[in-house]
């Protein structure tokens, strides 16, 4: 295993894993322990007492930040052509259908968000394999199933993220930029646990939420107090 860093050492030397912190301390101390040089995501991993291999304890939705994300969305809206424009003049930044479809099927992945209306839906079947993994297949409950493109691709280029548990029943999402405000920063993790808590499956019994971690791309891992969660 490679050494860590100068940097990195002494950032993990500002974090105490025995101590939960409050979600206003764990967006100070993201900041003070970015060591990259580069602006490093902001990231907020949830474990949750839900077993998602049970379809009613899959905890998936939106959250539109109120602050936005930090990074650029690019947004491919697969319509026909009566909404093609609309797409175009709300900001998307791929539009048509057919041909983007081909593309896909060919490799092309340079998009991070797709929009598509219903009456498509029955031509994107077979890019199941290709967008699937990669999280990328429109869905309705995502909000990228809709007839109105126009407020779609504006929510989305505004900030809106789309999270969904894994297998071992951990959400992961980032939240924004070690640019950003402490401020913003809390803002915008409170938005994301208010989602969560109000997500919860009514078959999931016991504990909801079990741990909640914070770190930026490149730091240490920072243990942060149920409560920023459960409180919401």
């Amino acid at each position: 295993m490679a050494k860590k860093g100068k940097k990195y050492q002494q950032a993990v030397a500002l974090v105490n894993p025995e101590v939960e912190y409050t979600l206003e301390e764990a967006c100070d101390l993201v900041k003070k322990t970015s060591t990259a040089n580069f602006d490093e995501s902001v990231d907020v991993d949830i474990r949750l007492g839900v077993d998602p291999r049970h379809a009613d304890q899959m905890v998936r939705g939106t959250v539109s930040l109120p602050h936005g994300t930090g990074k650029e969305v690019k947004v491919l809206a697969l319509v026909n052509e009566a909404k093609q424009d609309e797409a175009r003049e709300a900001g998307a930044d791929h539009v048509g259908l057919d041909d983007y479809i081909t593309k896909i099927e060919e490799g092309w992945s340079d998009i991070d968000v797709i929009i598509a209306t219903p009456d498509v839906m029955g031509k994107l079947g077979k890019l199941g394999r290709f967008l699937g993994p990669r999280g990328l297949m429109p869905n309705p409950k995502s909000g990228t199933v809709t007839m109105d493109v126009a407020d779609a691709v504006k929510t989305v280029k505004a900030g809106q993220i789309d999270f969904r548990v894994d297998k071992t029943g951990i959400l992961h999402t980032s939240v924004g930029k070690v640019s950003f405000s402490a401020s913003d920063l809390k803002d915008n993790v409170e938005a994301f646990f208010r989602t969560v808590m109000n997500l919860r499956p009514a078959s999931a019994k016991g504990l909801y939420v079990k741990s909640v971690f914070m770190s930026s791309t490149m730091g240490p891992s920072i243990p942060i107090s149920r409560t920023a969660v459960t409180s919401l």
